[in-house]
């Protein structure tokens, strides 16, 4: 089994994925761009064979309008090294990768966008081809929209599904959606097309289809559409956001429920990928409470990741857990996360804020001098009168790790919006 995230990366520098606007994207913009994103993903991949993350979802934005005429480079030529370069590294550690089209539409009425839906797919098929990866690196796609008639718009979907090169078929894995196609409509066109289905709790949730199944009833029958040839069955697994509308993804995965839920799966053959807002935190998180290797480096590497993000959230649940790492064999890492998790559910309190920046100041105070003393604490005098916000005060802070280059301060999630 492997745990994964989707996209984009948190907390790990060099790793943003940049685009443009229309009016803006020269050959040379997307030349630079292109190189950026590039390097980015790599960065990604680099971070995931560090932490042991052996599932991901590659950003459809890697190629900035990749299936547009307007970017005309050919960049799979242009840049076949630096991607060969990743597609290695991917193999080599056994990743899977994947990608999910945000906007593609195969059953519209529309023909101009099912054109376009063909082209983006032939896009996506590219990249993971350009890398080198075989047909078990999907590409997810939802069945689409209703447009008042649900058979026909299933029978437009089948029709353009058979449009598709074989290359894009041999990658296709359906995915039920929160609104229009339920698990049991997906799981009738996938025996149809002979493609596997992907399982995605929460929007089973929203958009169920019989509440006298449970998910594991639904996993296990849509493993039975997975073949050998598309490797390990993947579903999808999310949180409902408490405050949001049904359907937005939680900030960070509850590590108590999902332990719940793995712990009543009935088979561990299958790949998860997390769909959070935290995105590698909650894949950590989740793969260090399942496959703990070495607990108390576990814990000390995560603790300093942390610390300042929950010193500014809870000052009496960072003096619990710096009590608990004490004794680091006798602090269960369930527990050590439950804890994080109960402190970022408090909202900011100037004083807090105040209190972690302060720290984080007087642990950087042996490498600064008289005008960055001086420097901060009119930030930080601003802040209190309330003339500057609290972004401000962590951008002094980044700016200032960075030019001295101290490495933990620059690791930190604090840093994190």
């Amino acid at each position: 089994m492997s745990i994964g995230y989707a996209s984009l990366t948190t907390g790990v520098p060099d790793t943003k994925i940049k685009s443009c606007i229309l009016k803006n994207a020269s050959y040379n913009k997307l030349l630079g761009l292109i190189d950026h994103n590039l390097k980015s993903l790599e960065t990604m991949i680099d971070y995931n064979i560090e932490n042991s993350i052996a599932l991901f979802r590659i950003s459809s934005d890697l190629i900035p309008f990749g299936s547009s005429p307007v970017n005309n480079l050919l960049w799979w030529e242009i840049f076949c090294d630096r991607i060969h370069q990743i597609g290695e590294k991917i193999k080599n550690s056994g990743m899977r990768v994947s990608m999910h089209p945000g906007y593609t539409i195969l059953n519209s009425p529309n023909e101009v966008v099912v054109t376009r839906t063909i082209e983006d797919l032939n896009y996506h098929n590219r990249v993971l081809d350009s890398l080198g990866v075989n047909s078990m690196h999907k590409i997810v796609l939802h069945i689409g929209g209703v447009y008042n008639d649900k058979k026909l718009a299933t029978k437009r979907f089948i029709d353009n599904y058979w449009r598709l090169s074989d290359s894009v078929r041999q990658r296709i894995v359906l995915e039920n959606d929160d609104k229009s196609y339920n698990i049991h409509d997906v799981l009738e066109i996938g025996a149809r097309l002979n493609t596997p289905v992907i399982f995605d709790n929460l929007h089973h949730q929203i958009n169920c289809f019989n509440d006298q199944f449970d998910d594991y009833y639904w996993i296990n029958t849509c493993r039975k559409t997975w073949q050998e040839k598309d490797g390990y069955q993947k579903i999808h697994y999310s949180q409902q956001h408490p405050l949001k509308k049904p359907g937005s993804h939680s900030i960070t995965i509850g590590i108590g429920e999902f332990m719940r839920f793995y712990q009543n799966l009935e088979r561990k053959d299958l790949d998860i990928m997390l769909e959070v807002k935290d995105k590698n935190l909650s894949a950590l998180k989740c793969i260090h409470c399942l496959f703990p290797t070495n607990k108390a480096s576990i814990l000390e590497r995560e603790w300093i990741k942390y610390k300042y993000m929950v010193l500014e959230k809870s000052p009496d649940i960072f003096d619990k857990i710096q009590h608990s790492l004490r004794s680091p064999r006798e602090y269960p890492i369930i527990s050590f996360y439950t804890d994080i998790e109960a402190a970022l559910q408090n909202e900011y309190v100037i004083e807090n804020s105040l209190n972690a920046a302060t720290h984080i100041w007087e642990f950087l105070n042996s490498i600064s001098t008289e005008k960055d003393n001086s420097s901060f604490s009119k930030v930080l005098k601003s802040f209190k009168l309330g003339k500057t916000s609290l972004t401000t005060i962590k951008n002094f802070l980044w700016r200032f790790a960075v030019k001295y280059e101290d490495e933990s301060i620059l690791g930190s999630y604090y840093f994190i919006q």
